[in-house]
């Protein structure tokens, strides 16, 4: 299959995932392919806070975000790290069977505390014999050169991932959402976590206020830009106890409904390396803290409804990708 884009054309790429019939690099194809195994991530609960709640750059946190919707780890009693791990393990143990295991601290911002308490936390977790590697969701503005070097320390024994916030690249839409940095500070992060042995992972948002379908594939093209290992993608849902739930209501954002958040994905899908693996392609939210909307509820049946839509289009992950142009010798 081939795909003519202006004057050249795009073979599909004979990549693995490919090969397994999938049309995107999905995570789980990624974790079998590099460990040979069925990994699950155990979320655990290190206590942080964010630069945009206490103060330091803004008040009152992202505008969309309740960390008790996003981490399973803040709908519970915080315990010890271990005991959460214990109990991580314990239920994914008798849900899906797991071959292994990464920590994954997810909620809040994971490298916001001193050097000390970091590597307190981070020791703590990977010491826990059933744990292979170690995930750390944080912002962009968080991760000084001596944080980095602490990861990196880890990277040197197990596998680890930074994920970083980059949400959009356009600054007005930053903005609105409160997060108290800009675009420029993404890839910045970015650049110095680059040859640490460190896997990074961007988060991105479609379906901001004002944000067009040409604004959403200049994100896509930023984020290729910044050649990142892997992507998480969310759709804009509304959770409740939030200033967007309060704008929500009053009528003065919208949500995209299934189908146009469809071609919005695919699209966005479309324009990305073939090697970058999407670890994520929806937000979700439990029944009781998500407002709008509805459909993602369902998540698996999108999850098929995609796959069914990528076959019928004959598209796939990359298709609109340009390949690099061959340098003379």
């Amino acid at each position: 299959m081939s795909q003519s884009v202006g004057e050249e054309v795009v073979e599909a790429p004979p990549r693995g995932w490919r090969e397994a019939g999938l049309r995107y690099y999905k995570y789980n194809q990624f974790l079998r392919e590099r460990f040979g195994a069925r990994i699950f991530r155990v979320t655990v609960d290190g206590g942080f806070t964010c630069p945009n709640v206490d103060g330091k750059v803004a008040l009152g946190g992202c505008v969309y975000c309740d960390n008790r919707s996003f981490s399973p780890t803040r709908r519970l009693p915080r315990v010890p790290l271990h005991q959460q791990i214990d109990r991580g393990i314990a239920m994914l143990e008798d849900r899906y069977g797991p071959d292994g295991y990464f920590a994954y601290f997810q909620a809040a911002t994971n490298t916001y505390a001193s050097l000390d308490k970091l590597k307190r936390l981070y020791d703590e977790v990977v010491a826990h014999p059933r744990i292979q590697g170690l995930v750390i969701g944080t912002r962009p503005d968080c991760v000084a050169d001596p944080v980095l070097d602490l990861i990196e320390s880890y990277a040197k024994r197990m596998y680890v991932s930074l994920e970083y916030g980059l949400q959009t690249v356009h600054q007005r839409s930053l903005d609105w959402m409160n997060r108290g940095h800009d675009v420029a500070c993404y890839y910045d992060a970015v650049e110095r976590t680059r040859g640490r042995g460190i896997d990074i992972c961007a988060h991105v948002i479609l379906g901001l206020p004002g944000e067009s379908f040409d604004d959403m594939m200049q994100t896509a093209e930023g984020l290729v830009a910044s050649n990142v290992d892997a992507v998480k993608i969310h759709n804009l849902h509304v959770v409740g106890d939030t200033p967007m739930e309060e704008q929500f209501q009053r009528g003065e954002i919208a949500i995209l409904d299934r189908s146009e958040y469809m071609e919005v994905l695919i699209a966005f899908l479309e324009r990305l390396p073939e090697t970058m693996v999407v670890q994520r392609v929806t937000g979700d939210a439990p029944d009781n803290y998500l407002v709008a909307p509805a459909w993602v509820e369902k998540k698996a049946s999108f999850l098929q409804e995609l796959d069914r839509e990528f076959q019928r289009r004959d598209t796939w992950q990359g298709k609109l990708v340009r390949p690099s142009p061959v340098r003379k010798s």
